[in-house]
């Protein structure tokens, strides 16, 4: 029997509602803007939001820049160096440079987007040999994760979590337990690499340009926002609006969604905005999984402030007719707009290019820097962590309470919540024979699913009672009812008995993203997750709330005692609402997860985005909860490592 799911498009509905509210408040802000002066001020506070989004970037340290290699070809050469973005973090590159006779040049930084092979893919080579050949002095680089910097090597040439997407998911939902971004890393990353270009004789600094495409494209948005030396920009392939990625049900990457963006009020758009009124083009591809409606909402947007700060030229589009990627026209088009920026004929036509082998343009021996016995990524998270634990002081009373309301950015609530009742669905195998279903509204948009088992048929509003069980479920209350040991032993064990599926869960279990795509590390549940982290509104909070909604309902109803039990999943939303509400005096978590220090410190941690809590380390942990629990006579039952094991 398939579990119920009557409410597949539950959560996408909800999400459209929010960004599209979110962008119409963001739009009608910028239509205030009316002088130079209006966007000045803008920029400024954007300025002062960004720096909310990305954190404080931290100190600069040695970069120990060194050549280990040069390959010497006709028009121009290419030095392969290795140079450090943080203490023994390093970072492989390339830089190209034209003949002497053409020094000092004018150069490009180029962060390379989405590559098996990074900088050594072929159009990211195609695109630097174009410019150099055009004159310009050109550094690119590995991002973290792609090329010789992969952070889980699998001993086999590839990596245990996929290279680029699959590492930069794993990595940025571990750091957001310690209060960190992984787009702030990737940020740093090219600022050094800035640092790195600009130290060279060679380089002309009153021309300095930024283009990269999909994740580089994504860099190159991140950089200028975060970097003012850059006078061109021209990412690719990247540039739409967070609106259309939602209606498209288009995951995006831990770097791509910055914490509070949206609900700070602000779109991609608004990064780039920082870089006016110099030289911008947007490159777009008309096939692009990238909505090209977005795309030019966004280019609109852009116009409008480059033509109040007088500079109405200095903004361009252009829109191949490829798929995504680093095209010909896209290049040629970026070749033309920066000769044109620094004063020069504006030549575009690429010319002959000599593609490089990948191994010629490593920079370390082997193809990899974990092979130079490098930091990873995850060392220095586990080592934040640890620094955290040493300065927290455990919490409890009412100060645990307003620090897990903080952290959880819950909702008001005022008074029982609006509910529907629904249909009875026949006979499901429950350990009872009835069974009353009510659609919980949490939020607008949002429910909870609540089932009433029951003895005797029952299609109305919940009976009185004083006491209940309300059991939280893992991944369906339909099918764990029917299935699971330990939720038919509630049942067994009770006299007034409720399951509920929040949000996202079971019965509107998102049937988005693509197939069978849940739990996917890159499907829906991520994806409503990572929307969370956008609106600074974390999935777990919005779970903790419906629960602490249905506590409001069956209280309208009398009910002022009850067991709290939870599965797997289930029992983090449980916890939190447990340790919030005096209304749950007895509570019983199944499968799970005891410490978040622990999965900070778990190099292969399972745990999904939709379980945790952001910046949780700084000022607390799970067992704080679990002794404020004691007095509601908690029960552990056969509780889960970081690896989501039996714990031993």
């Amino acid at each position: 029997m398939d579990p119920l799911n009557r409410f597949p498009q539950m959560m996408q509905e909800y999400l459209i509602e929010r960004v599209r509210a979110a962008e119409a408040a963001a739009d009608a802000r910028k239509a205030t803007l009316r002088t130079k002066a209006d966007v000045l001020a803008y920029q400024e506070a954007l300025r002062r939001r960004l720096r909310r989004v990305f954190g404080p970037l931290p100190k600069r340290t040695p970069l120990n820049p060194r050549t280990t290699g040069v390959l010497e070809r006709e028009g121009y050469r290419v030095e392969k160096l290795i140079f450090e973005s943080r203490p023994d973090f390093p970072v492989t590159a390339n830089l190209y440079l034209p003949p002497d006779s053409r020094l000092p040049a004018p150069c490009v930084l180029a962060p390379c987007g989405h590559s098996l092979n990074g900088k050594a893919e072929r159009a990211y080579q195609s695109f630097c040999l174009g410019l150099v050949k055009k004159g310009y002095a050109v550094l690119i680089y590995d991002p973290v994760s792609q090329g010789e910097r992969l952070q889980y090597p699998d001993g086999k040439g590839g990596s245990r979590y996929g290279v680029g997407v699959g590492e930069h998911i794993h990595a940025g939902n571990q750091q957001l337990l310690i209060g960190e971004f992984i787009g702030t890393w990737r940020v740093w990353d090219g600022i050094r690499a800035l640092d790195y270009l600009l130290s060279r004789p060679e380089v002309d600094p009153t021309h300095i340009g930024l283009t990269g495409n999909s994740g580089g494209g994504t860099l190159t948005t991140l950089l200028v926002a975060n970097d003012d030396r850059f006078t061109m920009a021209a990412p690719g392939c990247y540039v739409t609006t967070f609106r259309r990625n939602a209606e498209n049900e288009l995951p995006a990457d831990s770097e791509q969604i910055p914490p509070g963006l949206l609900g700070l009020g602000m779109d991609m758009d608004d990064m780039l905005a920082l870089h006016a009124p110099k030289p911008l083009i947007l490159l777009t591809q008309e096939k692009d999984y990238f909505d090209q409606r977005g795309a030019l909402e966004a280019f609109v947007r852009l116009q409008r402030l480059y033509r109040l700060l007088g500079k109405p030229d200095n903004v361009a589009m252009v829109t191949g007719p490829e798929q995504h990627g680093y095209g010909k026209p896209l290049r040629e088009a970026m070749y033309g707009f920066f000769n044109r920026a620094c004063g020069r004929a504006e030549d575009g036509a690429e010319p002959p290019l000599q593609i490089e082998p990948d191994e010629q343009l490593y920079a370390t021996e082997t193809g990899q820097v974990a092979d130079l016995s490098a930091r990873t990524l995850f060392s220095f998270t586990k080592e934040r962590a640890v620094e955290l634990a040493a300065k927290r002081r455990p919490l409890e009373g009412e100060a645990l309470r307003r620090e897990l309301t903080r952290l959880l950015a819950l909702p008001r609530r005022s008074g029982p919540p609006e509910y529907r009742i629904l249909r009875p669905w026949g006979k499901r195998g429950y350990p009872r024979p009835h069974a009353a279903t009510y659609a919980v509204e949490t939020e607008p948009r949002a429910w909870a699913i609540l089932t009433l088992l029951s003895d005797e048929p029952f299609a109305s509003r919940p009976p009185l009672g004083k006491a209940a069980t309300l059991y939280v479920s893992h991944e369906s209350a339909d099918a764990e009812l029917r299935d699971d040991v330990f939720a038919r032993e509630l049942v067994a064990h009770s006299e007034r008995f409720f399951a509920v599926d929040v949000r996202g869960v079971g019965d509107s279990q998102p049937n988005t993203c693509g197939e069978d795509m849940v739990h996917h590390p890159y499907g829906s549940d991520y994806f409503y997750a990572s929307h969370g982290i956008l609106f600074s509104e974390p999935y777990l909070g919005r779970r903790t709330h419906d629960l602490l909604a249905v506590l409001d309902l069956l209280e309208d109803y009398g009910y002022a005692r009850i067991h709290l039990a939870a599965l797997g999943l289930g029992t983090l939303p449980a916890l939190f609402a447990a340790v919030l509400d005096d209304r749950v005096t007895q509570v019983t978590l199944k499968h799970c997860l005891l410490s978040y220090q622990e999965v900070a410190e778990e190099e292969d941690y399972a745990w999904p985005l939709s379980s945790l809590l952001p910046n949780v380390l700084e000022k607390l942990d799970l067992p704080d909860c679990h002794r404020a629990l004691e007095a509601k006579h908690l029960r552990v039952l056969e509780p889960l490592d970081a690896r989501r094991r039996p714990k031993g």
